[in-house]
């Protein structure tokens, strides 16, 4: 149903890969590759993260040198049974049930449907979807239908998944399980390729880091090793919930909290730790005593800050 490559194979290669439209460059002279291990692809939006993706999932084809799935050309027949893709774009059938949706879309890789069905249920269930399954994907919080769609790119058993943006939107709770079962794939034979524009969501689940800078490759190693390369500084997030003020009143008593503000977009923390401030707004999801609907990191890009390093 899908290559399986050896262990030490890359599942996902970019060999000096190009793409331009018409006199627009959107990647250049791109090369590198991921093996069994989860590799996070960083950059701002608009610098060619996307286009790097569709690359890979053969959607377009490269100006220039070339894309290679688990060793075949990306695009191709053998290269589409090996890779799985969850796009940025929610596109899910609403009328359908979860179970149905995932089922219908393994009837393309060939799978009969009573097979088809059993998978399905089997990799939602895998995924923590639960009961829920069988209700409609039009009832589904942002966090279900996230599962959902990783759930039909992961449900053919492919080398490697493509996952494009996959916290956006997510709260607290919702962005820790997904992350760890992201960081769980590799141990199941799945290589990954994980886009974002914010470095902490990768901290947790990415074994290295590729940063794309206006089409081109910027930087590649380990988050820690990116990491010590920038200044120390407060880390700022933006908050969302119904009770905003009770919600302050609670965070401005956290040692990590260097300043808070409440405006009309929302509560603004400038945390000096943030690893622990995320710990502890995650904490406070958990245990239901605030609704937060948005916890997003304000200005924590590593694009803008190599920008700065290089000049």
């Amino acid at each position: 149903m899908s290559i399986a490559p050896t262990s030490t194979a890359p599942r996902l290669q970019f060999a000096n890969a190009s793409k331009w439209y018409g006199s627009v460059t959107a990647l250049m002279d791109v090369s590198f590759q991921v093996g069994n291990e989860v590799v996070g692809l960083v950059g701002r939006n608009g610098v060619g993260k996307t286009t790097l993706m569709k690359l890979a999932a053969g959607l377009l084809q490269p100006s220039q040198g070339e894309v290679r799935v688990a060793g075949v050309p990306a695009g191709s027949r053998a290269a589409r049974a090996a890779l799985g893709f969850c796009p940025d774009t929610d596109r899910l059938f609403e009328s359908l049930t979860g179970v149905q949706f995932v089922a219908w879309m393994l009837r393309y890789h060939g799978l009969g449907a009573a097979t088809a069905r059993r998978t399905a249920e089997q990799v939602l269930d895998d995924l923590g979807l639960g009961p829920a399954m069988h209700r409609k994907v039009g009832t589904y919080s942002k966090g279900m239908r996230q599962r959902v769609r990783l759930g039909q790119a992961l449900a053919h058993r492919p080398a490697v998944v493509l996952l494009d943006e996959p916290m956006t939107g997510l709260d607290p709770i919702a962005r820790a399980e997904l992350a760890e079962r992201i960081a769980a794939l590799p141990g199941r034979g799945v290589g990954v390729l994980v886009s974002s524009h914010v470095l902490h969501e990768l901290e947790a689940i990415a074994d290295r880091v590729v940063l794309v800078h206006q089409g081109r490759l910027l930087a590649e190693g380990k988050v820690a090793d990116l990491r010590r390369q920038l200044p120390g500084r407060p880390q700022t997030y933006r908050l969302a919930a119904p009770d905003l003020r009770e919600l302050a009143a609670a965070l401005v008593a956290l040692p990590a909290v260097q300043d808070l503000s409440v405006g009309a977009e929302g509560l603004l923390v400038t945390a000096g730790d943030g690893a622990a401030f995320r710990a502890a707004v995650t904490e406070l999801a958990a245990a239901g005593r605030f609704a937060i609907r948005e916890f997003v990191p304000v200005g924590d890009d590593l694009a803008t800050v190599f920008e700065s390093l290089v000049g």
